[in-house]
């Protein structure tokens, strides 16, 4: 069955003065299409910094991709490791410490990959049913696969924000990636960074993304983060793309979708997802 993408971008700086986070959505000449996510950590500028060189190198390593040559974990994993050696490179060229959380997903004919750094996230849904997540990086995800603390208590666990690993680090990043085969319409995936998922459950995420467009969706959740986060909020990011069954061509052309957001909008609230 034919599928084209509903796809959406969106930015809020939150309630800080920077926005370190930086996503892109790249499309290749032979069908192949990447997205990719990076919450950059680093103090004043070296975050910003950070995350533009993994979405750079994302960028120039998917120009050479080669669809029926070229390995799509292979050129997941290459960037995540050259990104993680740029950054590094550039703490002895600047004043700062930088570093980046960054997660990516590649989707081929049929076939989706993806690969992730820290946490910033992949969702996979089926309709509204999660099908995976990411596992991130961090203490408190540690003590979630223990089984020692629950999903909700390490959102309130005071280490919270303790990574195990990122890029620019001065040990080698955890990588982890996965994959999806086959596609079919109503596959979504959304990828975010921790300025978003902290305030949501999976099955909200679940329940919005498939109710709604790709924009509609990237508009809701980020107002109901800012509203959630009671002006102590991070900066947010988030990438949503949907898979859509073809239109007949009596239908016309399918409505795809992007849009960046910018802390000034004050986006439309969902009255079934209260702001708690």
């Amino acid at each position: 069955m034919p599928l084209v993408i509903d796809a959406c971008l969106a930015h809020d700086i939150g309630d800080r003065t920077e926005q370190q986070d930086l996503a892109a959505i790249i499309k290749h000449p032979r069908g192949a299409l990447l997205a990719v996510l990076a919450d950059g950590m680093g103090g004043h500028t070296g975050g910003a910094l950070a995350s533009s060189q993994v979405v750079h190198t994302f960028r120039n390593n998917f120009e050479h991709f080669s669809i029926q040559e070229d390995s799509p974990s292979g050129l997941l994993n290459t960037c995540l490791n050259e990104a993680h050696t740029l950054i590094k490179t550039s703490r002895f060229i600047s004043e700062q410490d930088p570093h980046s959380t960054a997660v990516a997903l590649l989707i081929t004919p049929g076939k989706a990959h993806w690969v992730h750094c820290g946490d910033s996230r992949l969702y996979h849904f089926q309709g509204d049913q999660l099908v995976q997540r990411t596992s991130d990086h961090s203490y408190v995800e540690s003590l979630v696969q223990k089984k020692i603390i629950s999903e909700q208590e390490a959102l309130i666990h005071p280490r919270r924000n303790m990574l195990l690993s990122a890029l620019g680090g001065e040990e080698n990043p955890l990588i982890s990636m996965d994959a999806s085969n086959p596609l079919h319409a109503g596959d979504s995936f959304l990828l975010s960074s921790d300025g978003l998922w902290h305030y949501f459950t999976s099955e909200e995420l679940g329940m919005i993304v498939s109710a709604y467009s790709a924009r509609e969706s990237s508009e809701m959740l980020v107002a109901h983060a800012r509203k959630r986060a009671h002006g102590e909020g991070d900066n947010i990011s988030l990438i949503i793309i949907k898979l859509l069954e073809a239109p007949s061509p009596n239908q016309g052309p399918p409505h795809t979708n992007r849009v960046r957001i910018d802390s000034r909008n004050r986006m439309r609230i969902d009255s079934r997802f209260p702001d708690n």
